[in-house]
C-alpha cells in the first residue's frame, strides 16, 4: 500500500479531511525550506505538496511565483528538491510528499531518470499541471513503475464529457481546482465545492482533495467537511515571505511562525467534520 493510500484509509478510519500543505522548495533558502518541510508533519500536515522551482510557473498567482523566483536566486534545483526528500525521510517515513510543478524540468532532466530519482528520495507522487491527461503517458507510465501516483486535476468546467479522459489513469487523489484562474486567487463558495466533489465521486473512487483559494482555519473547515483534503499553498508561502526584511535578510523566527500559522490551519480542518 502506497503512504497516500495508507493516509487517506487511516484519515477516514478517523472521519476526517487530510490537511494538505504547500510550500515551494528552497524557499526563501535551503535552510529556512527544510526547516518548514521538516516541521509540517508535526504542526498538523497530513501530506504535503512541494514545489518544483521553474522560472514560468504559469498557472501560480504572484505569491507562489515570487517564491519560485527566490527559491531559484538562492541555488534550489530539481536535484536539491530530492536531496530535500531524502533528508526528510530520514525521520519521517510514513508522512506522503507529492511534487507538484511543471513538465519543463522534468523533461529537461530525463523523464525515466527523473521517476526514478524521486522514488529512490522517498517522492509518492506528482502533480504536473501542464501536462494534459492524453499526453501524460511519458510521464505517467515511468511514473507508475517506479511506485509513484501521478494525481489529475479537475475543474469547475470538467463536465461529464471531460471527466472521463481525467480519471482514466489518475491516481493517489484527484485535485479540484476550486476556482478559475491561478493560485492565490478568489475563493468558491462552500456549497459550489460540496457540489462539485459529489460530482466528481459519482464518477470515482479516488479521494477528492480541494485546493485554490483556502486563506483562513474557517475557510479550510468548509473545505473539510465537504471533501477528503483541504489543500491550502499561497496563504503558507505568503506567511514565508513575511520573515524576508528588506535587507534580503530572513528573519529567525519565520519557521517557527509559519509553523504556528500552519496548526491553525490544521485545527481548522480538523474542526471541519466535528
Amino acid at each position: 500500500m502506497s503512504r497516500l493510500q495508507a493516509r487517506f484509509e487511516a484519515l477516514k478510519a478517523e472521519n476526517r479531511a487530510a490537511f494538505v500543505t504547500y510550500i515551494q522548495a528552497g524557499d526563501p533558502n535551503r535552510e529556512v525550506s527544510s526547516a518548514v518541510l521538516n516541521g509540517l508533519p508535526v504542526a498538523g500536515a497530513d501530506i504535503i505538496e512541494l514545489g518544483m522551482p521553474f522560472t514560468d510557473p504559469a498557472a501560480d498567482g504572484p505569491s507562489i511565483d515570487k517564491a519560485a523566483q527566490r527559491a531559484l536566486k538562492a541555488g534550489a534545483s530539481t536535484r536539491q528538491t530530492f536531496e530535500m526528500v531524502r533528508k526528510f525521510r530520514i525521520h519521517d517515513d510514513k508522512t506522503p510528499i507529492v511534487l507538484m510543478g511543471y513538465y519543463n524540468p522534468v523533461y529537461h532532466y530525463g523523464t525515466e531518470a527523473f521517476c526514478n530519482d524521486a522514488a529512490d528520495a522517498g517522492v509518492d507522487g506528482m502533480i504536473i499541471v501542464d501536462l494534459p491527461p492524453e499526453e501524460d503517458a511519458e510521464l505517467r507510465m515511468p511514473a507508475n513503475k517506479a511506485g509513484i501516483d501521478v494525481i489529475r486535476l479537475a475543474t469547475p468546467t470538467s463536465d461529464a464529457k471531460r471527466l472521463p479522459a481525467i480519471l482514466n489513469g489518475a491516481s493517489g487523489f484527484i485535485y479540484y481546482v476550486a476556482v478559475a484562474g491561478v493560485t492565490g486567487g478568489k475563493s468558491a463558495t462552500a456549497d459550489d465545492i460540496g457540489a462539485a466533489v459529489t460530482h466528481i465521486k459519482s464518477y470515482t473512487d479516488l479521494p477528492v482533495a480541494v485546493g485554490f483559494g483556502i486563506r483562513t482555519p474557517e475557510q479550510a473547515a468548509d473545505v473539510a467537511a465537504r471533501a477528503d483534503g483541504a489543500v491550502v499553498g499561497s496563504a503558507i508561502v505568503e506567511m514565508i515571505a513575511a520573515g524576508i526584511m528588506e535587507d534580503g535578510s530572513v528573519k529567525d523566527t519565520t519557521a517557527q511562525e509559519v509553523l504556528d500559522f500552519t496548526r491553525k490551519l490544521a485545527d481548522g480542518v480538523r474542526a471541519g467534520r466535528e
